[in-house]
């Protein structure tokens, strides 16, 4: 499997094998290929943007739409992997005007989660961490904002936040323990909950 760092700045291209291509954001690859080596959905091939365009929305949506006309005609349909991510609507706009589906959802942590329950949570002072974002918090979180040179910014970034939420794919109990310190270095309250796939599950297989 790629490395995290790889799958951070540079994504995973797409073995060329497959009836359909998923492209999406690479802090889903992991999922991605459990959900289809685990249901034996060798139909789905894969390719990965850089999960980094978490952080650079903006970037989002040239990428798909670069990679939807590059492999246009290699495969019977597209599918994206990718929920609005903060890009306003535009992902959306650009699918349609592609003539791609994609995935429901306003970002991961709602289809993780569930996109029904999440909305119904409302949950406006919490931070979200994955399986990929705890094993890359530094160099999601604390890095990019600074905080590992000047850690006195911490409230001021995180001072409206009441908890952090750790939406685990998997069970792994060093990955609970790691997203109680990501917590506690950004001082708010823990809370684990054990999401599996969500709706990706669905997703993928309507595709």
């Amino acid at each position: 499997m790629t490395s995290d760092a790889t799958l951070t700045s540079d994504g995973l291209a797409p073995d060329g094998r497959g009836q359909v291509l998923l492209i999406a954001c690479g802090a889903l690859a992991r999922e991605i290929i459990a959900l289809r080596s685990g249901n034996g959905w060798d139909h789905l091939d894969l390719q990965c943007l850089p999960a980094i365009y978490h952080a650079r929305p903006e970037k989002i949506v040239p990428a798909v739409r670069a990679a939807v006309e590059k492999h246009r005609s290699d495969y019977d349909r597209i599918f994206v992997v990718y929920a609005d991510c903060g890009t306003g609507g535009a992902l959306e706009a650009a699918c349609a005007e592609l003539g791609v589906k994609m995935i429901a959802g306003p970002h991961c942590y709602s289809f993780f989660e569930g996109n029904a329950a999440f909305d119904a949570l409302d949950e406006v002072t919490s931070f979200y961490l994955t399986d990929f974002l705890v094993r890359q918090f530094d160099a999601f979180v604390w890095e990019p904002l600074g905080l590992d040179k000047h850690p006195e910014l911490r409230d001021m970034y995180f001072g409206n936040y009441e908890k952090l939420v750790y939406q685990g794919q998997t069970e792994n109990p060093e990955l609970v323990e790691k997203a109680r310190e990501c917590a506690d270095r950004l001082g708010l309250q823990f809370e684990y909950r054990f999401t599996g796939y969500g709706d990706l599950t669905a997703a993928l297989r309507s595709a």
